[in-house]
This record gives structure tokens, C-alpha cells and sequence, in this order.
């Protein structure tokens, strides 16, 4: 297999020579090596990865045929750092497949799948590879290896036990066809959901925009105008827009027609996804048997904080327990609000929450998000979030025009440190677009590493949002949630920035998968802090801070809705464990969905709507069995924020010891040590329930579910 592999990359790379392709040498030219963007273009990316295929199995080739003893050094470090030529490639290219991509590119992606998953099998199932591998893990001499060291042998080890290297024989195969099989169904999942969401155009008329904000009207006859209908008003499913519609429209049956069409996606036709998600399910559980697991859960989750499924289920249900009086009593105000405002009596439906949510919330607390939107224009809450990051850590933001970018609506920022010192870049994308995917997330171009000259090289990040467009008489204008999310993709930014680690393999956010939502999540807890809006919030007009009463309403109201929010999530969490907790093929999906989430579900279901079909995060992501992390590290972020609280939400003594505990440590140490180390003790739900409002001692009489095992 591996002999063809490299005959057709062989001739592969023959087309293209070294000048003519940016990704074939080390990036010169730009600021610190940035990726040249304006010099890249599609055809380069085929025989750039061809060629890192081949020069990635030239590398291991070297290691196993290297006639010394194997050691740390000549074994677990080379292999290490073999396969950068490709890694320089695939950085670019799957953020560009999320941020920039169209027919063209996701053919690209389908086309080189295989391959890409063929090398990584060969890699994981190379014997001679992995007899050393072995040898140096059976025979090391801890006592001389650093924490890190050791990490990273650790990692290595258990990486190809993972990955089937204990495998014999047809079992090797079986795997391998398994995998490649699974790398093709995870990009077509996430292909199809981008695809269809690019074909809804609701179009609506001036009689049928009651209740809805001046903004979103005024983006929707831009968007009508775009396509050549002026007169008209378009709306799209793209997240922004469906969310301020179910928010504000006074059209219920509007709005169940726009939750229909959106809970609807991905269920039937030329984009269905249900075949592929059954089949992906299917995969990773004939995977988890295979390498002697009975679910995939299982299998995932021995290399987590968690460790196994049971862990997850007590969380999740201590939690639901917890917060269920909360939700019922949440339901039964609203619902009596509704009906009050109606003048009859209402039965709540799942297209209604979002509006008379949005409604009560302004009756209590006189909180509206589109009356805030004015003290939230993004150029000064890019100030504001940066400045955070500024008044926490010394780090600073400058904006480096001359660095190329993918995008005209892309910013490059230089990144330094509180001594001048330069810490990396951040790339900064917020606007929607026909080529990105829905959603927020954070990514690297380049991830930090000391290289083999011993060089601290630095990280290359990006933060993309899909945020509210500027129009021709507004600019980008946010409501809190918006800004929440940005505080959030900038935590992993941080996260990513500020690594300070001697191998890439456990940099930055390369951390167990329930340990990295913390940094993220740590961050959102400064949008109720009064301190910190004062330091940037003001009316984009007048330029006249935000009113104190404003932010108090923000911080009064930060309960509000906290069990939906919470029962929201538990929902994700319950659904994804159950597709990987099976342990045969699901017949009825619709059906197994609802009863999935039975135990947490808030409204009726509806037939013909699911959510599985467009869970990009499990079924695309990587979060396999592993959603329930953004409730784990919501346990850990409330106690560390109760940390600072306890010490002043700007004490640097405090944002210290996170960074060098925490944010600069990635994956070297174990996270349960990193935390105690940064608070002094393990983490318990009960800052996460007092932040909520929520009563632990009626609720959990039995404190053992208060501690994260």
C-alpha cells in the first residue's frame, strides 16, 4: 500500500516545481512568516499536500530504518517533528475550507481525503515504526525525562494503541478501510450542511416585518437589493439573521415557518444527512469494537478528564436535577406572560421561546440586546475584548497591514508581549458569507513549537464569527450575545497565543477536549462585569459611555433564562451520547432522538424536524462523545472566575498564575494537576449554580455530585 502511495505522489509532484508552489519551502517573505494568501491559490494545494505525503513518509521511513537504538530523542522527538511540510499545508488549507470555500474547494477536499487518511493509517500502522516506539516506552528512563517529555511520550504511546497499533493482521486492514471510510462520511457531513444552508432565501414583503429591528430590516433590503429584487426583503438561516428574525418578528406564523425551515435542514434531499450520520455512528462504533471498546463513547472518552461515560451521565444528570425547578418555573412565568400578552391562552411552541424570552426579559429588567447594540460597535469592542487580554496579561494588539490576508473583511494583527517581545499574530474574521460556515470558532495557521534549530516559533491564529454586517448607514453594530461570543473564540486565541510549550503536538488548545473550553469560557464572564464595559462601551453616535443603568440591567439580568440555557446544552450533550453509546445501528433516527433527549426536552417534538442531521460539532467536529466538555468546563470557568472574584477581576497576581498555569501550559501536564496548581483545589459545581442563581443545597443534598472526578 505504502509503495503505491508514494509512486502516485511521486508523479504528482513532478508537475508543479518548488518555485512555482508557496507551500513547498518555509513561508518567506511576509511578517513572520505569515502564510502568503495573495500568492496561494487552489491549484497549489493538491501537489503541496502530495509532496508533504511523501517527504512525511521519507521522515518516518528514516526513523525506522535508522540502525541506532531507539531512544527519545532519535524516536518520539523525530517523529515528532516529521510531517511539517505537510502540516504546513493542511493549516492553511481546512481553515480556508471553513472561512473560504466553495464548489470547487469542497471537490478538493472530498478528492484528497483518502489520501491524507491513507497516510495517517500508514503511519499508525507501521510496525517497525511502532517497535520502537514501544521500546522507547517500555525502556525510558522517566527520571531523565522533563514533565513535558514525558507528556509527550505518553501521548505518543497511547496515540497509536488508539489508532489500532496492537492490531494483527486483517484487523489491520479492517481499520484502515474504516478510517478512510470515516475521514470521507466527516466531510461530507459537513459539506452537505454548509450547502444547504446556502440555498434558503426566504423572501418577504414590508407587510410581514412587524416587530422586527431596524437593522435586520435595513440588512434585508440590502441582501434583496444584492440579488435584484429592490422592494423586497431577503432573509437566510445564516445565524445572525435567523436569530434576531425568532427574536423579534410578532409573526408567529412567520416564525414557524423560519424554525420549520431551519429544524428542518439536512433531512431529505439532495443534501440529507441522515444516511450519513447513521453510517458515521456506525463507523465509530465497528472502530470502538474493534480496538475493544464496547461503545465508541468508551473509547473516546479514556483519554478525557472524564475517562468514562458514567462520569459524563453524573454530571450531566446532577445537573439536570439541579436546575429542573428553575426550568419548570421559567416555563410557567413565560408562558403566563405570553398568555397575559396574547389576551388568550398559549400553549408554548419551540418557535415562540425566543420572542416572549426576549419580551419578558425586557418587562423585568427593561433589557432589550437591540437597544444595546449602539454601545457595542465592533471596532470598539475589538478595543475592548483586546484590552482585556492588555489589562490581564500585558499582551497588546497591533494592527500590521502589511500582512496578507485571505479576505478583504480579514484584519491581521501583530500580538506582543508586556516587554515588547513578540508573541504571534491574530487574524480577525467576523462577517458572513456565501463561503464560511455558520458559527464562531478559533484556529491556526501555525501553531507554536520550538523547532529543531531550538527556536521559540510563534503561533499564527484566527478568530472567525459571523457577526451583523455593517449597511451603508450603520456599521457593524453587536448585541451582548454577540459580544459574549467574541470574548469566547478570543479565550482560545489566547489560549493559542500564549503557549509556551517545546512541542506543537501539545501546544496551545492541543489539550484534553474537556479541558479546552475553559479558557474560552473563563473570558465570557466579564460581559456582566461593570469594569470591564466601562472600559470600551459607548454609543457609536455620541460617543457617550454606556449608562450605568444600562449595565446594570446587563448584570441584573444575567440569570435570566439560566436553566433553558442550561437545559439547552444538556440537550446537546444527552443527543451526542447517545448516538455514541450505541451499540447496534439505529433503525428510526427521528424517533431515537426524541427519546434521547426526553429527560431534558422543554417542548413537544415536532415531526419532520431533528437536530442530529446539522450537529456539525459531533458528526463533522471533533467533539464525538464529547460535547458534554462545554458543561464540564463550564463547572471549571465558574470556579476560576470565583477566583478572581475573590482577589479583584483585574488582579495580575491572579491572571498570573492562570497564564502560566493554565493558558501558556497547553497539554504538557495533566489538567486536573494545571487547575489545582492554579486554584488550589479541584473544581466543584457549586460556583456554577450560585453564578446561576440556583439553590445547591436543596437541589444535591448528596455533596459527592458536587465534585468533578
Amino acid at each position: 500500500m505504502r509503495k503505491t502511495l508514494l509512486t502516485a505522489v511521486a508523479v504528482a509532484t513532478s508537475i508543479m516545481t518548488q518555485a512555482q508552489n508557496p507551500f513547498f519551502e518555509e513561508f518567506k517573505g511576509t511578517p513572520h512568516g505569515t502564510a502568503p494568501f495573495d500568492r496561494i491559490s487552489l491549484s497549489h494545494y493538491e501537489p503541496a499536500i502530495d509532496r508533504g505525503i511523501k517527504l512525511g513518509l521519507q521522515g518516518v521511513d528514516k526513523i525506522v530504518n535508522n540502525p541506532e537504538a531507539p531512544t527519545f530523542e532519535n524516536t518520539i522527538v523525530a517523529l515528532e517533528n516529521a510531517g511539517q511540510d505537510l502540516d504546513r499545508v493542511l493549516n492553511v488549507f481546512y481553515p480556508l475550507e471553513s472561512a473560504m470555500s466553495d464548489d470547487a474547494f469542497m471537490e478538493l477536499s472530498v478528492k484528497i481525503t483518502p489520501r491524507l487518511s491513507e497516510y495517517s493509517t500508514s503511519i499508525s500502522l507501521n510496525e517497525g515504526l511502532w517497535e520502537r516506539i514501544k521500546t522507547v516506552y517500555d525502556n525510558a528512563d522517566t527520571t531523565r525525562l522533563s514533565p513535558e517529555d514525558r507528556m509527550l511520550l505518553k501521548r505518543t504511546y497511547e496515540s497509536f494503541t488508539r489508532k489500532g497499533a496492537l492490531l494483527q493482521g486483517a484487523d489491520r486492514e479492517k481499520y484502515s478501510k474504516l478510517s478512510s471510510r470515516l475521514s470521507e462520511l466527516t466531510t461530507t457531513f459537513g459539506q452537505n450542511t454548509l450547502k444547504e444552508l446556502n440555498t434558503y432565501k426566504i423572501w418577504l414583503k414590508a407587510e410581514d416585518l412587524d416587530g422586527l429591528t431596524e437593522s435586520a430590516v435595513e440588512a434585508a433590503a440590502l441582501a434583496a437589493k444584492e440579488n435584484g429584487r429592490e422592494g423586497e426583503y431577503l432573509f437566510t438561516l445564516d445565524a445572525p439573521v435567523y436569530s434576531a428574525f425568532m427574536k423579534n418578528s410578532s409573526r408567529r406564523d412567520l416564525r414557524e415557518k423560519m424554525w420549520r425551515l431551519y429544524s428542518g435542514r439536512n433531512i431529505k434531499g439532495e443534501y440529507n444527512n441522515i444516511p450519513v450520520m447513521k453510517e458515521i455512528a456506525e463507523t465509530r462504533l465497528a472502530i470502538a469494537n474493534l480496538l475493544g471498546y464496547r461503545t465508541y463513547a468508551d473509547y473516546s472518552l479514556a483519554n478525557t478528564m472524564a475517562a468514562k461515560t458514567e462520569n459524563v451521565y453524573k454530571l450531566l444528570n446532577s445537573l439536570r436535577d439541579a436546575y429542573k425547578p428553575a426550568q419548570k418555573a421559567e416555563f410557567a412565568e413565560l408562558e403566563a406572560f405570553a398568555t397575559k400578552m396574547e389576551g388568550k391562552p398559549m400553549q408554548l411552541k419551540p418557535w415562540d421561546y425566543s420572542y416572549y424570552s426576549n419580551k419578558l426579559r425586557n418587562a423585568k429588567y427593561s433589557y432589550d440586546e437591540e437597544e444595546l447594540r449602539p454601545y457595542f460597535e465592533l471596532n470598539n469592542v475589538i478595543d475592548g475584548v483586546f484590552g482585556l487580554a492588555t489589562r490581564l496579561y500585558g499582551v497588546k494588539f497591533v494592527k500590521n497591514p502589511d500582512i496578507p490576508v485571505y479576505h478583504p473583511d480579514v484584519t491581521a494583527f501583530d500580538v506582543k508581549d508586556e516587554d515588547g517581545s513578540y508573541l504571534g499574530v491574530i487574524y480577525t474574521d467576523f462577517f458572513p458569507r456565501a463561503s464560511k460556515r455558520a458559527g464562531a470558532w478559533m484556529t491556526e495557521f501555525k501553531g507554536q513549537r520550538v523547532d529543531e534549530e531550538g527556536n521559540n516559533s510563534r503561533p499564527h491564529v484566527t478568530i472567525v464569527m459571523n457577526f451583523t454586517k455593517p449597511t451603508s448607514t450603520k456599521p457593524s453594530l453587536l448585541t451582548p450575545s454577540e459580544v459574549e461570543t467574541f470574548l469566547h473564540e478570543f479565550g482560545h486565541a489566547l489560549h493559542g497565543l500564549l503557549a509556551d510549550s517545546k512541542y506543537g503536538s501539545l501546544a496551545g488548545t492541543n489539550v484534553l477536549r474537556d479541558f479546552v473550553e475553559l479558557p474560552s469560557q473563563f473570558n465570557e464572564n466579564y460581559l456582566t462585569e461593570k469594569e470591564f464595559l466601562d472600559g470600551f462601551a459607548k454609543h457609536y453616535e455620541t460617543g457617550k459611555p454606556i449608562p450605568s443603568e444600562l449595565i446594570d440591567r446587563i448584570v441584573a439580568s444575567s440569570q435570566y433564562g439560566a436553566a433553558y440555557a442550561c437545559f439547552r446544552q444538556l440537550g446537546f450533550g444527552m443527543l451526542d451520547l447517545a448516538w455514541h453509546t450505541i451499540t447496534a445501528p439505529v433503525q428510526d433516527p427521528e424517533k431515537f432522538e426524541n427519546e434521547a433527549l426526553e429527560s431534558v426536552s422543554m417542548f413537544e417534538p415536532i415531526a419532520g424536524t431533528m437536530f442530529a442531521p446539522t450537529f456539525g460539532h459531533i458528526f463533522s467536529g471533533g467533539y464525538a462523545a464529547g460535547y458534554y466538555s462545554y458543561k464540564w468546563a463550564e463547572v471549571l470557568d465558574a470556579d476560576a472566575f470565583a477566583h478572581f472574584k475573590e482577589h479583584g477581576i483585574f488582579d495580575r497576581a491572579t491572571a498570573d498564575s492562570f497564564r502560566k498555569n493554565i493558558l501558556s501550559r497547553g497539554g504538557t501536564e495533566d489538567p486536573a494537576e494545571l487547575y489545582r496548581r492554579f486554584r488550589g483545589h479541584d473544581a466543584t459545581i457549586d460556583a456554577l449554580l450560585k453564578r446561576d442563581g440556583i439553590e445547591p443545597s436543596a437541589s444535591l443534598p448528596d455533596n459527592d455530585l458536587h465534585r468533578v472526578d
